[in-house]
């Protein structure tokens, strides 16, 4: 566990960086089981991620579920040491993204 808590550390100054005002939110487990640990709200983007210590840590109940069904909406994934630069690749992607406007205009 003392790797992931040191490895979420880390990824929160990395998005601090990346993301200057950026708005990091750690979620409760107890409130939405399985739901990601972490809720990034950057200007009008949103995304979470669920922050493992490696690949290969096990996931809980609903995990993969919310990771998915939130990746569908806007972007989330899991992220650990090994795959970090993919997912602030990806991150960086999602907030890129331009609303469609004809959606906006209805």
């Amino acid at each position: 566990m003392a790797a992931e808590s040191a490895f979420e550390r880390l990824l929160i100054r990395r998005l601090m960086e990346l993301y200057p005002g950026a708005v990091i939110l750690k979620n409760d487990a107890n409130n939405l089981q399985g739901f990601p640990d972490r809720t990034i709200l950057w200007r009008d983007r949103w995304a979470c991620l669920e922050v493992k210590a490696s690949g290969s840590s096990p996931h809980q109940p609903n995990q993969d579920y919310y990771v998915d069904l939130l990746n569908h909406m806007s972007y989330s994934s899991f992220v650990y040491p090994s795959n970090l630069k993919d997912v602030l690749h990806g991150l960086q992607l999602s907030f890129r993204a331009q609303r469609p406007t004809r959606l906006l205009e209805r």
